[in-house]
């Protein structure tokens, strides 16, 4: 007896409904951009190893699929280097490519090739799935989808204005009451610097970013393993816990930070950023949380994250400004400031909350009855017009008992069904019936066409 498939874990198979919903997600978000300028482009699924690695810190760079070289992986490496078991130096050996772990350094890397077909500003915008070997639980992945928008080539802080709108405009579309997070990495560097642990400031931002999850003694433990002082630690407590409104906030960090002068710049942009959103009107709080960190390296300015309100699950939202990224592949000076949406966890959220609109899962729309060979044909020629009038129409293929089709179409969920026996052919009409209310009538193609289309 053959073994039962499986797949991997953090993996999964999507039913037609759950397609439905996630098209549903995909159109939803791919509107919005639209509506903002942002072009879409496509890369790899794998990109050089070198690409990747050393891009998102010391944890990301474990968490990259590797990709085995194909051929003989074993030529030029000594007996010595296998027999040392030295995983990574192995990988190295071993592997060339690897399955991208998000799709902004893929981007950088895009922009860099493609520099002299690029209009700058570029705004692009790419949904793809991604992959991370993380340890797989509730609303957490090995393979998912990121939906994201980029704008390099550009300083502007009206491009973070705008993707916190397009943020604003998404979920609102969605119905899902969200908190719009922000912080900004130069507030984060600010800080490190008037607490004396300037050059800490990576260690400090990775523990920040986990408050939320492991809580602040299991943080301020992290940060003492981390070498950071007490007296460090201690000053850190009030400045990560600090309370109020936004604009009490900032006129808090203007004087802690009165002393740095990356940190004042921090304190600027933001207030910028929330000052402009608050004539905009958005629809969905945005609130200033210092406890912000996201843990990529390559945020320099304004940091993102979105929360959902009715819902207990991490982020579902995230991004940031990024001054050198595309300098590490040879193009000095390119700006950028981009979101991800995280399909995955916007399609838990909507499942929980029972938010998908009833067209956006129902599939096909018209069943017609297949009696025989002569009914079919006739109602092959009602079936055209209805799809050229654009109805979601199709026909059982076999003249199966009646019993079984119109099983078929409750299974899937069809409204209407089309019957055309031998009376309704010398008629020419069909015999519509509406499935949820049991009613029937006897309609012409054009009759029936316009009974699906008001």
């Amino acid at each position: 007896m053959a073994a039962k498939p499986g797949i991997p874990k953090g993996t999964r198979d999507f039913s037609p409904v759950e397609m439905a919903k996630r098209n549903y997600i995909f159109n939803i978000i791919r509107d919005v951009y639209h509506l903002y300028g942002f072009q879409q482009i496509e890369t790899p699924s794998m990109e050089m190893l070198s690409t990747l690695m050393g891009k998102y810190g010391e944890e990301g760079d474990k968490l990259l699929f590797k990709i085995q070289n194909s051929g003989d992986y074993f030529s030029g490496i000594t007996d010595e280097e296998l027999l040392s078991r030295n995983a990574a130096k192995l990988a190295s050996k071993f592997c060339e490519k690897g399955l991208r772990y998000d799709l902004t350094v893929p981007f950088a890397r895009y922009v860099v090739m493609h520099r002299d077909e690029i209009t700058f500003p570029f705004k692009r915008y790419q949904i793809q799935p991604v992959w991370r070997a993380d340890r797989p639980q509730k609303g957490r992945y090995r393979e998912f989808y990121q939906c994201d928008a980029d704008v390099v080539g550009s300083d502007s802080l009206l491009n973070e204005v705008e993707l916190m709108q397009i943020v604003d405009t998404v979920f609102t579309r969605f119905g899902i009451r969200v908190c719009i997070k922000i912080n900004n990495r130069k507030i984060l560097t600010g800080i490190a610097e008037i607490i004396g642990e300037a050059d800490k400031i990576v260690d400090i931002t990775v523990a920040i970013d986990k408050l939320d999850k492991i809580g602040l003694d299991n943080v301020n433990k992290e940060l003492a393993e981390k070498g950071i002082s007490e007296e460090a630690i201690a000053k850190l407590q009030p400045i990560i816990l600090l309370s109020g409104t936004n604009a009490e906030k900032l006129a808090t960090l203007k004087t802690v930070l009165s002393d740095s002068e990356t940190g004042l710049k921090g304190v600027e942009e933001s207030e910028f950023i929330l000052n402009t959103l608050q004539t905009m009107g958005l629809k969905n709080e945005i609130e200033l949380d210092l406890t912000l960190a996201r843990g990529l390296n390559y945020y320099t300015g304004a940091i993102f994250e979105v929360k959902a309100l009715d819902v207990q699950i991490g982020s579902i939202t995230g991004g940031g400004r990024y001054d050198n990224l595309t300098g590490v592949f040879g193009m000095a000076g390119v700006s950028g400031v981009g979101i991800s949406f995280g399909a995955d966890r916007i399609f838990d959220v909507l499942n929980q909350l029972e938010l998908y609109p009833k067209e956006a899962v129902n599939g096909t729309q018209l069943l017609f009855i297949n009696f025989g060979e002569k009914e079919a044909a006739f109602s092959m020629g009602i079936l055209s017009k209805a799809r050229a009038a654009g109805i979601r129409a199709e026909i059982f293929p076999d003249a199966a008992k009646m019993k079984k089709q119109m099983s078929y179409a409750n299974v899937k969920n069809i409204p209407f069904v089309a019957i055309v026996g031998e009376n309704e052919m010398n008629e020419g009409k069909a015999m519509l019936k509406n499935m949820e209310s049991g009613e029937q009538q006897l309609v012409t193609a054009e009759e029936l066409i316009g009974a699906l289309t008001k």
